[in-house]
């Protein structure tokens, strides 16, 4: 059997968890994370959103995601430390506790975007300004822009209930974070980006975009923390079709969460208030879309991923308790 049909007869993706022992449980859109009493504990599900929606259940999206981003942590530590201090099963990882800045940094290194807010949706409308970078006339979907561009976003919070993206100034304005270190978070961040650009080529992908998250460490220490260069955070080109299909004026080859994105927007499930619509999506998608983040993880970091059919939530608990008991 082919992996792709066997993916799309796997009964069961991982949903949720209920980790016991912990003060305090946090559940974002994909991550769970556990603490109060002790490091960390974040455990990658297989949750997708998109729209603004949990879209379903993509098969071993939370191990790629926490193991690819294990991997690109390793291949940065050289630029800046990060929170990850092991990865003790393949949805977890042990984080130390960090203060997280109200902001994300988003890289771009093409101009793109199916959703209202992207650089490509404020272009075709007419904009050629965007986050404070003035962009050229003439440009098409999916051009290499001139330079990498950072295009920082304000951090989805109580009072902020969607990530907007904002100009360096205003960002400074809005959460109040000291020049100076904005100022090493943008050139860590373009160190980053470059890292990234130059490894995914090897691979034979062009890093798209991305975001990075940072936070301060016991010692107020600038620290990368969430996630890097995964397919949930960044966009992810096969390089050898890119000039051809440019040419033809067609979409880019997507390995990351766009493709989910631009399957529910053809099918115009992108607005709000759709949820009953969602339900009606076709499980192939979903072992398509598990397909391209298997690929792209085996293929940009070398390793095999060594997936088990079935409920991983045993062997998470087992693995979390056997971590948390020996370190103790």
């Amino acid at each position: 059997m082919r992996r792709e049909d066997a993916l799309a007869q796997i009964p069961f993706a991982l949903d949720k968890t209920d980790l016991q022992g912990f003060a305090h449980k946090h559940a974002g859109k994909v991550r769970e994370s556990y603490y109060g009493n002790g490091p960390r504990v974040i455990v990658t599900t297989d949750r997708i959103s998109a729209f603004d929606f949990h879209v379903g259940l993509i098969p071993f999206k939370g191990q790629v995601l926490n193991q690819m981003a294990a991997f690109w942590f390793d291949a940065t530590r050289d630029i800046i430390q990060n929170h990850v201090i092991a990865t003790p099963d393949p949805n977890v990882t042990i984080a130390k506790e960090c203060k997280p800045l109200p902001l994300e940094m988003v890289v771009r290194g093409y101009i793109t975007g199916v959703t209202g807010t992207s650089m490509w949706h404020k272009y075709s409308a007419g904009g050629r300004e965007f986050c404070g970078h003035t962009l050229p006339d003439g440009m098409r979907k999916n051009d290499k822009l001139p330079t990498s561009l950072i295009t920082p976003s304000t951090k989805e919070s109580e009072k902020n209930k969607h990530d907007r993206s904002v100009s360096p100034q205003e960002l400074l304005e809005f959460s109040g974070i000291d020049p100076a270190l904005y100022e090493q978070i943008e050139q860590v961040a373009l160190k980053l980006f470059a890292r990234g650009t130059e490894i995914a080529a090897r691979a034979g992908f062009i890093l798209v975009d991305t975001k990075y998250e940072f936070g301060l460490d016991e010692n107020s220490k600038l620290t990368l923390i969430d996630e890097i260069h995964t397919p949930d955070s960044s966009r992810y080109w096969k390089a050898e079709n890119y000039a051809a299909r440019q040419q033809a004026g067609e979409e880019q080859d997507y390995y990351d969460k766009e493709f989910v994105r631009l399957q529910l927007a053809a099918m115009g499930l992108n607005k709000f208030g759709m949820e009953a619509e969602l339900k009606k999506l076709p499980p192939d998608l979903f072992a398509d879309a598990a397909m391209r983040y298997i690929e792209v993880y085996e293929t940009i970091t070398g390793q095999k991923l060594n997936y088990e059919i079935g409920n991983p939530l045993p062997r998470i608990e087992q693995n979390v308790a056997a971590y948390l008991a020996k370190a103790a």
